[in-house]
């Protein structure tokens, strides 16, 4: 049997065996709706809300200021529409960047339908938004920021603080992250970066599929996008998902403590990865930034090769990649994001992510280096013939 060598952990983690056996226990132990008022809901309520603590200490937050949903795109949906709607009378104008997450991109999309204003902020050649064009882009109509933290398809880290600084003098103005892919990566401080909301999921840190949340400070009020029992202070209605929120604590607990340990690890990966990929195929051009990167994520074309039929091939050797983002990638169609930075079409054509997990080892790295530089030989050889 061929070793699996699984290099898509932006798209999803394994979970870790600890999360496992904890959604085990409360899906047979502690199975009590945690709105029910008897001892068994209580139980689910109080792991609920250990969950909602830890969450909170990581980001030096509130628990109270922690809302759970269905994952990163459901808290990207609740952040901004619930702010435009919440906040219309201060203004209609939004301010984001042209390399967002589509459940940031398409929401706009959706806003702009009623009526409000979008400034899409381009990016340079790294895949940096600049803070001199946010401030150029205020007004005073300008309701909310949102600006991703990490970027899931090339790794580039977003000057946040930069622009949490900027935006703190106008109370105004709310200032949302998506820090989906930096979440469990880099540290994050809400109050530091002067972020008013924040997204995360907990399957991109060995947690379960179908569960994230969402920051918001304290003071802010938001439309719901789901009405009913008023779960989640009214904010998130819906029985909560006891299960995925005690798996996303357990992931949690197990990914903080080793944070700094983990990200210095996975960055000599990263490293070792690009370097490696440098010397054993000529013709490439890697799209991740040398400076001011995630640690876990390497995005590289290699021209004259189709990246769709190089995942494929990798694939048949155990070597698991994608084009981009999981969200588009069956679309078939170039990243918005690496367009942005503006690789040329055979660039975009022949473009692949890698991402690292803290389960990425140096043998891995290895190997799937030698498979890759042979696949891409042989198949620029099959073009050019």
């Amino acid at each position: 049997m061929t070793r699996e060598i699984y290099l898509d952990n932006s798209a999803t983690t394994r979970p870790f065996p600890e999360v496992v056996e904890t959604m085990t226990e409360v899906l047979t132990e502690y199975y009590g709706n945690p709105s029910s008022l008897h001892r068994k809901g209580m139980e689910s309520e109080e792991k609920v809300d250990r969950v909602r603590e830890d969450i909170a200490k990581t980001l030096r937050g509130k628990p109270a200021e922690i809302i759970f949903a269905s994952g990163g795109t459901e808290a990207n949906n609740l952040a901004i529409q619930g702010v435009a709607r919440r906040y219309k009378n201060r203004g209609t104008h939004i301010i984001t960047s042209s390399v967002e997450h589509s459940s940031v991109l398409d929401v706009m999309k959706f806003l702009e339908g009623e009526g409000f204003r979008v400034t899409y902020l381009p990016v340079d050649e790294n895949g940096r938004v600049s803070v001199a064009d946010v401030e150029q882009a205020l007004t005073d109509q300008t309701v909310l920021v949102s600006i991703m933290y990490v970027n899931n398809e090339t790794g580039s880290i977003q000057p946040i603080q930069q622009i949490g600084q900027l935006l703190s003098s106008r109370p105004k103005t709310l200032f949302h992250v998506d820090a989906v892919q930096a979440y469990g990566k880099i540290p994050l401080r809400v109050k530091e970066g002067k972020v008013d909301l924040l997204s995360i999921s907990a399957h991109k840190l060995h947690g379960p599929k179908g569960i994230g949340a969402l920051y918001a400070r304290e003071g802010i009020d938001l439309v719901p996008l789901v009405y009913g029992g008023g779960q989640e202070k009214g904010k998130r209605s819906g029985t909560e998902n006891v299960p995925g929120i005690v798996g996303f604590g357990a992931a949690v607990r197990k990914v903080f403590p080793q944070l700094e340990a983990n990200r210095s690890r996975m960055q000599a990966l990263r490293d070792l990865l690009i370097t490696s990929i440098r010397d054993s195929i000529p013709e490439i051009r890697v799209n991740t930034p040398a400076e001011n990167a995630a640690p876990h994520i390497v995005n590289v074309s290699f021209p004259g090769v189709k990246g769709e039929v190089l995942v494929h091939a990798l694939e048949t050797e155990g070597v698991y990649v994608t084009t981009g983002s999981a969200c588009s990638s069956r679309e078939k169609k170039y990243s918005h994001v690496l367009k942005a930075m503006g690789l040329t079409e055979k660039e975009l054509d022949g473009a692949i992510r890698l991402s690292l997990s803290s389960e990425t080892g140096e043998t891995d790295i290895h190997e799937a280096v030698r498979l890759l530089a042979r696949i891409v030989g042989e198949l620029r050889l099959l073009t050019r013939r």
